[in-house]
């Protein structure tokens, strides 16, 4: 007979919470943020067109407009997410974000086997069609994670829109660096590594994200705030790697070096995770420990007397019902209540916001997608054009970090609306294009910088925005509305601007020169004269949404001096408080088990 030692049972029990302690890690929401951020961080194909476009249009021979209009067929797709909402809206997140990682796969994989010719050269509308799929999977990434975390702490969305956005504006940079490591220089490799590596990174993570309904807790804040700061360690840390990649050529050996380190700085927030899942642990122990009696759960809050409200006939209700799905689409309820989605889209709140997106993101999306021709045009190494669009994705992360700790403060402290800071990011874009029309000398690095910060702040704001006038109740659906102009704009500035001037000003070159355009041969323009008449006329769109965002920031000034975040501060409290009751209940009768 074999008798267990104290030790033993010592050993077994600590055994027993360790196990128990790492499924409430895996199973928290905690954990489900950081598996966000690790979905996001590989998600953003979309921001690095213009590091594989020049692969593209030398392999298929395509002009400045036809490049630009498959440019705009992946705006659009990355952009047109109404449908990937309304899954969610009667799904659990798990399904978009299978439908998304399929989608991913499939349209990068077609791309990287027509520019490396393994098969035959497409037609232009399937090369725009696998474009589009390939980048509607980031909707339905985007609404299986961002919008869940979102639901998950609507006290503070504000800064978690801010991180989870700026995780996927970095990973233009992550990406490429993973790129150096894997495949070295064939840049061909990179759309290989954009179709499997962000489908294997949903199907890693996707059983847990989930809704975690009703338990957020007052100190969440805090611990947003350490996932933001290592956000920025990160952030830092690319950015010396790429211009240390400049500078010098970097090894094998030394990129896998650097590529080790910046997968260690990726996965840090899981110490943040680890932490707060173990404040959790803590906390359930002492209430289980508690010698605190018992107390009742079902005590009853209802008077006695007080008397039910009446019922109203069932042909009454089948009448409100048919009310309120048509009559009421143009009076809607007050801003910051839940809007249906028709009532929201007809408002004019949502028209005016609308139109600013065409007019100040569709001119940062033009830059977005053509800073590789632009500094071709200009005059820039090839080398310089890859460094920046790798920098840019750096802005472009610390813009949406930095605009949600910004817009927080001055919401909370000076009850300003938050409209305002769109219409301040919209006029600074103005500088960064100007820049780039009159070609001030090494004013496209300043450009990159300025664009790229303002377009990564210019979408969670947007994002809070919808959330906070329209609420919550069907922000799946609401959140990729207010996507659908950014393709407007980039269609007409990029594709009916942009492409179309610098095409006219190649063929006017190539007649000046006497020569002729081949068959299949791609088209070129160099000089300051490419872009200078598209720039200015963008300058002055963006400047035009600038002054249209102003009527938003007046229409909203009553909202944004009341506590807008009051609710689910309440409900924060009345959850709490549930569960200590709960925990309570059980806490004498769960001591001595085990």
């Amino acid at each position: 007979m074999v008798f267990s030692t104290p030790n033993q049972g010592c050993d077994a029990n600590r055994w027993g919470r360790n196990k128990i302690f790492a499924l409430q890690v895996l199973k928290g929401r905690w954990f489900m943020v950081f598996s966000s951020f690790m979905i996001m961080s590989v998600s953003g194909a979309s921001y690095m067109f213009s590091l594989y476009s020049r692969e593209i249009k030398s392999v298929l021979g395509y002009d400045q407009s036809t490049l630009n209009l498959l440019g705009f067929f992946k705006d659009l797709g990355s952009n047109i997410g109404i449908h990937s909402g309304l899954i969610n809206e009667v799904s659990p997140p798990w399904v978009v974000l299978t439908i998304g990682g399929i989608l991913n796969f499939f349209g990068y994989s077609m791309i990287w086997l027509t520019v490396t010719r393994k098969i035959a050269k497409p037609q232009l509308w399937n090369m725009c069609l696998y474009i589009f799929i390939g980048a509607n999977s980031h909707c339905f990434t985007n609404t299986g994670t961002l919008v869940t975390t979102v639901k998950n702490f609507p006290g503070i969305r504000g800064i978690v829109l801010g991180i989870l956005s700026g995780y996927l504006g970095l990973s233009a940079a992550i990406i490429p660096q993973l790129y150096y490591a894997f495949y070295g220089e064939d840049s061909k490799s990179l759309i290989l590594l954009m179709s499997w590596l962000p489908t294997a990174t949903i199907f890693v993570f996707l059983p847990v994200i989930r809704n975690h309904r009703g338990i957020q807790q007052p100190n969440d804040s805090k611990a947003l705030y350490r996932f933001l700061y290592l956000t920025l360690v990160l952030s830092v840390f690319l950015m010396i790697i790429i211009i240390a990649q400049k500078c010098f050529t970097f090894t094998e050996s030394e990129h896998y070096i650097t590529t080790t380190v910046m997968l260690l700085l990726l996965i840090l927030p899981l110490g943040v995770v680890i932490v707060e899942e173990h404040k959790i642990w803590k906390s359930k122990q002492e209430h289980i420990n508690s010698e605190d009696p018992p107390k009742p759960m079902n005590v009853s809050i209802e008077k006695p007397n007080q008397e039910k409200p009446a019922q109203a006939p069932h042909s009454e209700l089948t009448n409100q019902k048919r009310v309120s799905c048509w009559q009421n689409i143009l009076r809607p309820p007050d801003r910051g209540e839940d809007h249906t989605i028709l009532q929201a889209i007809f408002c004019l709140d949502m028209v005016i916001l609308f139109f600013a997106i065409i007019c100040g993101v569709g001119s940062n999306l033009t830059v977005v997608n053509n800073l590789s021709q632009i500094g071709k045009s200009l005059g820039y190494p090839a080398q310089t054009i890859s460094t920046f669009i790798s920098l840019m994705a750096i802005w472009i992360h610390l813009g949406k970090i930095g605009q949600g700790v910004v817009s927080e403060f001055i919401i909370n402290k000076f009850k300003l609306p938050r409209p305002i800071m769109l219409t301040m990011f919209l006029v600074l874009s103005c500088f960064g294009h100007l820049l780039i029309a009159f070609n001030v000398p090494n004013g496209l690095y300043v450009a990159s910088i300025v664009i790229g910060f303002c377009f990564g702040a210019n979408w969670p704001l947007i994002f809070s925005i919808i959330s906070e006038l329209f609420g919550l109740k069907y922000y799946s659906t609401l959140y990729n509305v207010g996507s659908i102009a950014s393709p407007i704009g980039s269609y007409l500035l990029s594709v009916r601007v942009a492409g179309y001037l610098y095409d006219r000003e190649a063929r006017k070159q190539m007649t000046s020169l006497g020569l002729k355009r081949k068959a299949g041969e791609e088209l070129n323009c160099n000089g300051g004269e490419c872009y200078k008449l598209a720039f200015i006329i963008i300058t002055a769109v963006c400047l035009l949404g600038a002054l249209v965002s102003l009527i938003l920031v007046h229409r909203t000034r009553e909202l944004y001096k009341s506590d807008l975040y009051k609710k689910f501060r309440e409900e924060a409290r009345t959850a709490e408080t549930e569960m200590a009751r709960s925990q309570n209940s059980i806490g004498p009768h769960t001591a001595n088990d085990g």
